[in-house]
């Protein structure tokens, strides 16, 4: 069974609506059958994939950013950025895109993210005369920002499957993680002067400020410790989950007093559902790879592609150009499980680092959350701000240019990802 044939397979599966895990193994079983391996595989891989430490982290992570969500503790964090940069010119949508970078930095989650701040940012930003497309696009790109800015729940996905440093992965997203924030940011201020049509509004008085800045304190001292603790090998990345879901039922709980029971339960609910469509996914996709390993179909086209283009620049252009349009119909789990296995082994033998391909490989599936038909975040904007789909996939179009342009960036300049995992730590 050739490559081509798999591919074009799973494809069609996908496209009748199956669900990518009864896609990957169901397809990875028939496979295995056809070939005569032994069908002992399956449950070998089955637990091969679910039996990882490092996996504990996803359901802890969700959890936490669902606390968060339910608590109340994006809004807090909103409103003191807002209190501070809000009369600046573009000052709101500054102050939305700081917000979604301080907030994913404590969820790690692009949805909690996007609907997070969305909740409160859009009717704000309306009020104040941005345009519908733009706030729509600006909140969509802006929720990206969690699964780059770590704790990523996709880069640890992908250090499980690539089996790469997490803590790696991590510091080596946050120099992209900013420039993209610097980047969406600048662009905001000068759509903002364009626009000319914004409600001006006063500074807010110090005393507001210093007010809403103590009552989001608690969000930022926890995105501290959970930062700080993994850099300084305090604990693990699976180990900051559980301090940081202990920490946010505190927080929200006892300090803010925000969260109560049917809340909790709802988060939890919630979590746990997206918990299992993940594990799902990665147990199918672990069968789909051993069969495909065993059929040599990652090797036959990393021999392909080596062959074809012997350069790595060239590479990572096809990459880019395969990812971004697997990225219109595939969302970015599905790309992680489904890529990284036939592109590592080429990623190897050419010398590029892992590290650094994790990188790039994250910032392409931010892309991919902000492309129709199927970007998530552009349903989780759709759904917050009540918008047709062609409002917000307007908007985001400019963001996916500033996010291709960093693909570029860290491409020319790799030491912006590396710097600060191999050299500044």
């Amino acid at each position: 069974m050739s490559g081509f044939v798999v591919a074009l397979a799973l494809f069609a599966l996908l496209l009748a609506g199956v669900p990518i895990a009864i896609a990957l193994g169901g397809l990875g079983l028939i496979m295995l059958w056809a070939a005569g391996f032994s069908l002992v595989i399956v449950p070998q891989a089955l637990h091969g994939a679910l039996d990882n430490f490092v996996l504990l982290a996803v359901p802890l992570f969700l959890l936490m950013s669902n606390v968060m969500l339910k608590g109340g503790m994006g809004h807090d964090l909103y409103a003191a950025v807002q209190s501070w940069v809000g009369h600046w010119p573009g000052g709101l949508a500054i102050a939305t895109i700081v917000s979604c970078a301080l907030f994913a930095a404590l969820s790690g989650s692009s949805v909690a993210t996007g609907a997070t701040i969305g909740t409160v940012a859009i009717p704000e930003m309306i009020r104040r005369g941005y345009g519908r497309s733009f706030v729509f696009g600006l909140l969509a790109a802006g929720g990206t920002l969690g699964i780059l800015i770590p704790p990523s729940i996709p880069m640890i996905i992908f250090g499980v499957i690539a089996e790469q440093s997490i803590v790696d992965l991590f510091l080596a997203g946050v120099g992209p993680g900013l420039t993209l924030a610097v980047l969406f940011s600048g662009y905001a201020m000068i759509h903002a002067r364009r626009a000319g049509t914004l409600i001006p509004e006063k500074a807010a008085p110090w005393r507001e400020r210093r007010r809403l800045s103590l009552r989001a304190s608690p969000s930022l001292i926890l995105a501290a410790i959970i930062l700080l603790g993994i850099y300084a090998g305090a604990f693990t990345p699976t180990e900051a989950s559980a301090v940081g879901l202990g920490l946010a039922i505190f927080i929200t709980v006892v300090i803010l007093r925000s969260l109560d029971w049917p809340q909790f339960k709802e988060a939890v609910v919630e979590s746990a559902r997206t918990t299992v469509a993940i594990f799902l996914i990665l147990s199918g996709a672990k069968i789909f790879a051993k069969a495909i390993t065993l059929y040599r179909i990652p090797q036959d086209v990393s021999g392909l592609i080596s062959g074809a283009v012997g350069d790595a620049g060239l590479f990572i252009v096809a990459v880019c150009a395969v990812l971004l349009v697997m990225g219109l119909v595939l969302e970015a789990l599905s790309m992680l499980v489904i890529m990284v296995p036939v592109f590592l082994p080429t990623v190897v033998a050419l010398g590029i680092d892992p590290i650094w391909f994790g990188v790039l490989f994250v910032i392409m599936i931010e892309c991919a959350l902000i492309t129709p038909p199927v970007g998530l975040n552009l349903f989780v904007i759709q759904a917050v701000g009540r918008a047709h789909m062609a409002e917000v996939a307007r908007g985001v179009w400019p963001f996916v240019v500033i996010m291709l342009s960093v693909v570029g960036l860290i491409s020319i300049f790799p030491q912006l990802a590396l710097y600060i995992p191999f050299h500044l730590l």
